[in-house]
Parts: structure tokens; C-alpha cells; sequence
């Protein structure tokens, strides 16, 4: 009794933790005046959602965002997949080495790397592209794709392979009968992961872009260093809003995979 009043009291607060603040930016955003010590605004408007929705960049940010998450994820899980099944299950020279050189993004600042490769991008016409972008992009995503799908590679180990060897599958088929089912929460909190880092980022955009590259983060910022608060609260919701486009489509591709697959 007292654990089952417990686990509704915990269930309850962690609702109020997770909606209470959702519900404050959303109150705050159709704010015209909210002062202290008013528990509710006396005014409210639509105010703040034109001035986000009418800013004449934001259909191009949300387009190049949409373009270069999509991009990212993709690349991610093509070389982040191949590359964490050989670091879980082979043994070959230099690996230990391989495996510092993939961490290295998540040791050393970004920044520091980026600066670098910038002059790069330059020389091979990357800089101020939407390809130099989603590949810079890539940095972060990749070394927590690769540990994230190694542990689950790991996880699973190597005996199912060595039967399906044994029954005469070939790579193809073990693959969309072993790996991809056993493997689909890996999976997906790699593709959520990627996604998150990837529209998050700032810093990477702008230097790579130059400006030209135009993302959500990248008008985000100049509204969140304003002062007026119900446009930085309306412009937060509009920004929350395409993670949890990309987790509804990410856990609709998973559940028609994983039934395409478990079909004969």
C-alpha cells in the first residue's frame, strides 16, 4: 500500500516536472504584460507568435535544419554501424589506437578541431555549404553513435551470427533477421541522440556556414539574447517542436521495420 502510494506520488511529480515548465513557456509566450507578483498574466496576445512566425528566415532555417538532421542521421548510422560491430566483435592491429582517434570529438573541444578543418572546407569548396555542414555535423553524432551501437553489438554478442553462419544466411540476411531486431533499442537511442545533437548545434553551423547556412539554432539565438520574453518563449515551443516531429517519425520507421521484418 504505502509503495504503490509511493510510486503514484513519484509518477505525479515527475508529470508536474516534465508539463509545468512546458505550460509556464507556453503561458509566457502569449503574454502581452506579466508582472511580479501576478500569478498569471494581465494581458494576453499573439504578439510574440507573429514576430517568430513572420521573421522572413524562418521557413529556410526550418527547411535546412529538416535536411541536415535527416543527412545526419543517415550518414551516422552508415558509418557508425559497420564501424561498432568490427570494434565489438574483431581483434586487429592498432585497434586500441582506432578506438582513441573515434573518441578524440568527444575529448577535445569541438572548436579547437573545427577552426582547423575549417580551413580545410575551404581549400576542397565546403565552406558556406549545406554538404560542409551536415558533414561537420557528423563529429559530435558519430563517436556516441559508435559507443551507444558497440554496447549493444556487444550486448548481443556473437553466437547468433556463428548460428546463422552455420545455417547458411548470408551477411544480408543476418543483418534484417539478427541485427536490426536485436539491435532496434540501440538503434534507436543512437538515431534520437544524433538527432538531438545535431539540431542543437550552433557553434559548428556557424563557423562551417559562414552565416549563409541558415539553421533554427542560428536565428534561436539572437531572439534569446533579447529582452522580450514572450518572443523567446514562443520561439523555444517552435524550436521543442521539430525533436519531437523527428522522435514520432523515428519511432514510426522503427515499429514498421521491426513488422516488416517479423512478417514471413
Amino acid at each position: 500500500m504505502v509503495k504503490n502510494i509511493f510510486l503514484k506520488t513519484l509518477l505525479v511529480f515527475s508529470i508536474i516536472l516534465t508539463i509545468g515548465p512546458v505550460l509556464l513557456v507556453g503561458i509566457q509566450s502569449l503574454s502581452s504584460r506579466w508582472m511580479w507578483p501576478n500569478l498569471l498574466p494581465q494581458h494576453f496576445g499573439m504578439r510574440a507568435w507573429r514576430a517568430v512566425l513572420e521573421d522572413p528566415s524562418l521557413l529556410q532555417a526550418l527547411g535546412n535544419s529538416m535536411v541536415i538532421t535527416a543527412a545526419v542521421v543517415m550518414l551516422t548510422m552508415v558509418i557508425s554501424m559497420p564501424a561498432a560491430r568490427a570494434l565489438a566483435f574483431e581483434q586487429f592491429k592498432g585497434k586500441t589506437l582506432i578506438e582513441t582517434t573515434l573518441m578524440l570529438p568527444l575529448l577535445i573541444p569541438l572548436l579547437f578541431i573545427v577552426m582547423g578543418l575549417h580551413l580545410t572546407m575551404i581549400r576542397f569548396n565546403l565552406a558556406d555549404t549545406l554538404s560542409g555542414v551536415i558533414l561537420v555535423h557528423l563529429l559530435p553524432c558519430v563517436p556516441y553513435a559508435i559507443r551507444i551501437l558497440r554496447t549493444g553489438y556487444e550486448r548481443v554478442g556473437t553466437k547468433w551470427y556463428e548460428q546463422a553462419t552455420v545455417l547458411g544466411a548470408s551477411r544480408q540476411k543476418q543483418f534484417w533477421t539478427i541485427t536490426v531486431p536485436m539491435l532496434m533499442p540501440s538503434i534507436r537511442s543512437a538515431i534520437v541522440l544524433t538527432v538531438v545533437i545535431t539540431l542543437s548545434q550552433y557553434a559548428l553551423t556557424a563557423i562551417i556556414g559562414g552565416g549563409i547556412i541558415t539553421t533554427l539554432p542560428i536565428i534561436y539565438y539572437p531572439y534569446f539574447s533579447s529582452a522580450d520574453q514572450p518572443i523567446m518563449a514562443a520561439f523555444t515551443l517552435l524550436f521543442a517542436v521539430l525533436p519531437i516531429f523527428f522522435w514520432f517519425v523515428i519511432e514510426l520507421v522503427c515499429k514498421s521495420v521491426t513488422t516488416m521484418i517479423r512478417q514471413p
